[in-house]
């Protein structure tokens, strides 16, 4: 029997990033829920299902005092996410599962409910149309839900009809009369999100007996009548006393562009009131202040062909506004911490309304940020929280106010919940439904100095072994965005697994990158191909100077952005032996009009900004072979880069094919993913011959290709 043991443990991978499925099959923790007393903690946990083939997402609840384990608190095939708790401490969820009372019903996005004294969750509404987003008053019996209507639809029964219709019919044509059409990967239309209060129903059926189990029934109420396709993509917020919704409408403006206004929703008017609209702002809301009279609003300005955009945090006095006190709402706008130059996100307000809670991207990681609310003439003050290098998301705060929960995230392990003490910063993680996954290697962090001075930073994340006598080959990954930072964990991106083989990964933030500063980002506004490249080029030369970096064998790589840079790199030097260029922009004229937001690319993407930055233009210089990597349902860097790309490294690189149609180019083509590959096996595929042309290519060596591409 010992022999069998030793041999199933000898079968193991020494970590999971040394064998692509066991790295799939480590749970993905992601969102927090508190409850309203503070003793329960919810969180969503994805793992591959049964065949491999999808991840299915559960909810979990954990301990926030950090004393028993985390367990598991709904199972089903299709899968649970958008946890809220009510004001009563019941949780709210939604799920495609079918309801055990009505099992013949075809199977929809519903509203479920988990009582907070226990037994099993229950429908408590389902409609055609689904429901996509939960949100719940803390001091009030009020409940909110998102969910799609067909834009003519009078009400619930004649939205239904008219799906049923379209399905019956096989018609899936949308008409447009506005911009845009598409967002990331999914069509605009033809029906429009909306916002519903949750409300009782009728009676019980005259006639009809009771159960002894019988739910009291729920209808939905339409508080957002008349918005069109102004409510799309923003998220909203719902004040402690249930009275107002603020959210933000998309304000379609001439010539196809638009712009987020601010608008706060009466929740038993079902009347909106526009509270911000600037020319060149677009304004979002953020939580509301405990007694409901401050609302936080981030602010983004519009860019230029020479500015990027600034975001900034204000508050703004809205118990004057419910008041029906006179005055333009701009009049009670407060900038809070107007000197901090970085981008905070997220806010929790504190239980007594003295300070927030923000993260922001700085120097390579995402702390939390304590931020006074001060008085109108004083200043707020900033002050770090956590003291670690690592990036939080998710915060929420306990009744108490002194902790904070959050999930807590590195390059050194994925997302975990903790609890912060916010008196010391002291972080302490919770018993988590899995463990961290072991890594072989370290991580370090290095600097460059740019041509100005400006300083380059970025992570190395080293193989095990790589010294002076075995020194390691080196990938230079890029990071997308462009306004973005290497500092969180990432599932797609993961340097570990060619860390497992040998590699060397750079993670570099050139200019454009967030957490250094408004005038890290100015330095490669609207000249991609300049301060950026520069930049990687300096960190890289760093890189490979150091004796356990083997200099003669490096490669690039890079998705979006990074996709971009890397097919810029491409053109610019031949300095590498191999380039990876994921979703990437190719030809900047026809990305332009054709992505799924022109009206904010184009702000900066000018005809000369495209004519002095565009890769295309320089393909005639790539002498590096190429693996291009699309999906054809990628709304944001649409598969017309990715073909015209493949077709010009072909036809006018000096690699392009030979007489008998052959190159070193390679492309891997996915029709039904899109920006990101989503699907694991799929991704199984993605890094296998990302490392199949890898070794190829830069070590010289076989490594075979999937199976399951059929060559």
């Amino acid at each position: 029997m010992a022999s069998e043991d030793s041999a199933i443990l000898s079968e193991q991978p020494a970590t999971p990033f040394h064998e692509i499925d066991h790295y799939l099959a480590i749970p993905r923790v992601g969102g927090l829920a508190l409850s309203p007393d503070g003793k329960r903690l919810v969180t969503t946990v994805a793992t591959l299902n049964a065949k491999g083939t999808e991840y299915v997402t559960a909810l979990w609840e954990l301990d926030p005092a950090g004393e028993k384990h985390a367990r598991r608190i709904t199972r089903s095939a299709k899968g649970e996410a958008g946890a809220a708790f009510s004001s009563t401490g019941d949780l709210y969820f939604t799920s495609a599962r079918p309801d055990p009372e009505s099992p013949e019903d075809e199977p929809v996005s519903a509203l479920w409910q988990l009582p907070s004294d226990g037994g099993e969750a229950r429908v408590v509404l389902s409609r055609a149309g689904g429901v996509s987003h939960v949100m719940a008053a803390m001091d009030a019996g009020a409940t909110f839900v998102t969910a799609s209507v067909l834009a003519g639809s009078p009400d619930e029964e004649a939205d239904e009809a008219r799906r049923k219709s379209r399905k019956d019919n096989k018609v899936s044509a949308i008409l447009h009369s506005g911009y845009p059409v598409r967002y990331w990967d999914a069509d605009l239309g033809p029906d429009q999100p909306r916002i519903f209060a949750v409300e009782p129903g009728e009676d019980q059926e005259p006639g009809k007996p009771a159960t002894v189990d019988a739910a009291a029934p729920l209808k939905l109420r339409n508080l957002t009548p008349g918005v069109a396709g102004m409510l799309r993509n923003a998220d909203s917020v719902v004040s402690p006393d249930g009275r107002t919704i603020y959210t933000s409408f998309d304000k379609p403006l001439a010539k196809a562009d638009s712009r987020s206004v601010l608008v706060a929703i009466d929740v038993a008017t079902a009347t909106h009131r526009i509270l911000l609209d600037s020319e060149g702002m677009s304004y979002f809301a953020g939580p509301v202040s405990p007694d409901s009279r401050t609302l936080v609003v981030m602010s983004e300005s519009d860019t230029t062909p020479h500015q990027a955009p600034q975001v900034k945090l204000h508050l703004l006095d809205v118990g004057t506004l419910d008041a029906g006190a006179p005055g333009e709402p701009e009049a009670n706008l407060r900038p809070l911490a107007r000197d901090w130059d970085r981008w905070a996100s997220k806010a929790a307000w504190l239980p007594d309304g003295s300070a927030l809670l923000v993260t922001a991207d700085d120097d390579g990681a995402s702390p939390v940020f304590r931020i006074t609310v001060p008085e109108p003439a004083a200043e707020a003050i900033v002050t770090r929280v956590t003291r670690d290098a690592a990036a939080y998301t998710d915060v929420v705060v306990s009744p108490d106010g002194l902790s904070a929960y959050a999930l807590r995230s590195s390059y050194e392990f994925p997302p975990e919940a903790v609890r912060i003490d916010l008196a010391s910063g002291d972080v302490t993680r919770l018993p988590a439904p899995a463990e961290r996954p072991r890594i072989q290697g370290s991580l370090e962090r290095i600097h460059a100095s740019a041509a100005d001075g400006t300083r380059v930073p970025a992570y190395l994340a080293l193989p095990d072994g790589a010294s002076a006598q075995d020194p390691a080959p080196l990938l230079l990954w890029i990071h997308g965005g462009p306004l973005g930072s290497w500092n969180a964990w990432t599932w797609r991106w993961n340097p570990w697994l060619l860390a497992a083989k040998g590699y060397a990964v750079l993670l570099p933030d050139p200019a454009l990158s967030t957490g250094y500063g408004q005038a890290h980002i100015q330095r490669g506004w609207g000249e991609w191909g300049k301060a950026p490249y520069a930049d990687l080029m300096a960190i890289t030369d760093v890189a490979v100077e150091r004796p356990d970096i083997d200099a003669s064998r490096t490669a690039a790589m890079g998705g979006s952005f990074g996709g971009y840079m890397a097919n810029w790199v491409a053109g610019q030097t031949d300095r590498f032996d191999a380039i990876v260029t994921h979703a990437s922009l190719w030809a900047l004229d026809q990305f332009g009009p054709t992505t799924d937001a022109s009206q904010y690319w184009l702000k900066e993407m000018t005809a000369e900004m495209a004519l002095d930055n565009s890769p295309h233009l320089h393909v005639e210089k790539i002498s590096t072979p190429m693996l291009v990597i699309h999906g054809d349902k990628d709304y944001r860097v649409p598969i017309g880069e990715g073909l015209r790309l493949w077709y010009e490294l072909l036809s006018k690189s000096q690699l392009a094919a030979d007489d008998a149609g052959r190159t070193p180019h390679r492309f891997l083509y996915y029709p039904d993913e899109n920006h990101w590959i989503l699907q694991p096996q799929h991704a199984k595929v993605w890094y296998s011959v990302v490392e199949h042309f890898l070794a190829k290519n830069v070590l010289d060596q076989g490594v075979p290709l999937p199976a399951d591409l059929g060559l």
